[in-house]
């Protein structure tokens, strides 16, 4: 199924019904704060399962997952993740899954606590690279999806902290940017700076 930038494929609030297997393009996750901000939970790509934990619970949909470019997925009904449950290989793989991402979510709570806006840029920097880098001559190159103020709500920064932090990052030839995209160009200073030891 194809959805175009901009197009949601799930609202927080709605019932769950499909899971979503990402083929090709960029899902960010986000959820509106109590004060009416949105914040960006996460970014997904190619080879991403989204919408399988309100399948799981039979809750609302805790998060919006919306195309920030055209996005081919493959949409599958609640039903069968469930039923594929009942695979012992299915079931595992789940749980890695999950597993995933209850360490991702405690290392996103170490990072918070620990790192500077910079640090907590350069982290995600580096998370996008290690998943959807292409390799090339100059360096590790990164489609950068996401808006200056996106990327500054998924750091849990200000727009001005994270420009502020790119800038610093590029002077120290830690990246290079372009329209919509990042080169890493010293993958070593970069994972220095995200473990805040540079």
């Amino acid at each position: 199924m194809q959805f175009r930038r901009g197009q949601a494929l799930f609202t927080e609030g709605d019932l769950a019904e499909r899971v979503f297997i990402i083929e090709r393009g960029w899902v960010m996750i986000s959820s509106v704060a109590p004060s009416g901000r949105e914040i960006v939970l996460g970014i997904r790509g190619p080879g991403d399962v989204i919408g399988d934990l309100s399948v799981l619970d039979g809750a609302p949909r805790s998060a919006t997952a919306l195309a920030v470019d055209d996005v081919e997925a493959t949409v599958a009904p609640g039903s069968a993740l469930t039923r594929a449950l009942t695979d012992a290989a299915a079931a595992g793989e789940l749980l890695r899954i999950l597993a995933a991402r209850l360490r991702d979510a405690d290392r996103k709570r170490l990072e918070f606590a620990a790192l500077d806006t910079l640090g907590r840029v350069a982290w995600r920097l580096q998370e996008l690279g290690e998943r959807f880098g292409q390799r090339t001559p100059v360096g590790v190159e990164v489609e950068l999806p996401l808006s200056q103020d996106q990327l500054a709500s998924w750091c849990g920064a200000s727009r001005e902290a994270t420009v502020k932090a790119l800038a610093a990052l590029r002077s120290l030839g830690c990246i290079a940017t372009g329209r919509r995209s990042v080169v890493i160009c010293d993958a070593e200073a970069l994972r220095r700076h995200a473990h805040g030891v540079a």
